[in-house]
């Protein structure tokens, strides 16, 4: 996908991406841009990031402060391999809003996390432009969204996606599935449920199946829908990885008597 040239927020000035005198030592693991934000914006992100971590605190390991903090890694990677002109002050608010309130811990209602986002950026007399842009991430990135088609997207989304989806696959996509799994009471593995492929938006939401389920059902599909070429790369080792390890898992659960394709589905498994 091509991904069309924005408002640029890309500046040559030696402004650090925030300043570190507002960041807490963890946050010293959040990689910057080559090309430094302005001031100004460096400044809403380093209050924002301050502000918003502890919201996180009460969500399982697979969505707590440490998530943010891998897909601000892999967005600011993907920004800095970008060869187009993107907002990258849209992007990185995007990145540290966007599971602010995710919908699973707030009985699926997706309506409290774009208006928690658009409250907080409005605290700091962020442009309504910008304010209503990452709304609009928020509200339509997520692979539940996408399920009954394609509504609303820009440039800057698509970053934020990539770099969201990237923390689903591989071995952290892997540890996340499980603790989220574990957070929920679901099992590691049943023969005999079968994953449910092609699921809506509303089927998606209400899955209840064991975590080696979601492997199908979600993580495995997830190789083909990167859109820029950074992610895409980062994304086939990362998918790779997941294979080897749904080979290994069912050798260890079955011993010498694993089923040649456990579910029927080996194309999901390239």
């Amino acid at each position: 996908m091509l991904i069309m040239a924005s408002s640029s927020s890309i500046s040559q000035r030696a402004n650090p991406i925030f300043s570190f005198t507002f960041i807490p030592a963890r946050h010293l693991y959040m990689k910057q841009l080559d090309s430094p934000l302005p001031a100004q914006e460096s400044l809403w992100i380093s209050e924002l990031i301050r502000d918003v971590r502890s919201e996180f605190d009460q969500y399982d390991a697979g969505h707590d402060w440490w998530h943010v903090v891998r897909v601000w890694n892999n967005a600011v990677t993907i920004l800095n391999e970008l060869k187009e002109l993107v907002d990258c002050t849209v992007v990185l608010l995007g990145v540290i809003l966007h599971d602010i309130a995710d919908a699973k811990f707030y009985d699926g209602d997706e309506s409290i996390g774009p208006t928690m986002a658009r409250q907080r950026m409005r605290s700091y007399s962020i442009d309504s432009e910008r304010v209503e842009h990452v709304v609009q991430i928020i509200t339509h990135m997520s692979y539940k969204n996408s399920l009954d088609g394609i509504t609303w997207s820009s440039p800057e989304m698509v970053i934020v996606q990539d770099a969201d989806r990237l923390d689903a696959i591989g071995a952290i996509g892997i540890a996340r599935a499980f603790s989220y799994g574990g957070f929920k009471q679901r099992s590691f593995y049943d023969p005999a449920l079968k994953p449910q492929l092609q699921l809506s938006k509303e089927d998606y939401k209400k899955q209840q199946s064991p975590t080696m389920n979601h492997f199908y059902e979600k993580l495995l599909l997830l190789k083909d829908q990167f859109h820029s070429s950074t992610a895409r790369r980062m994304a086939e080792e990362r998918h790779q990885f997941m294979l080897s390890f749904v080979e290994r898992f069912y050798d260890e659960w079955y011993g010498d008597h694993v089923p040649e394709d456990p579910f029927g589905l080996d194309h999901l498994r390239r």
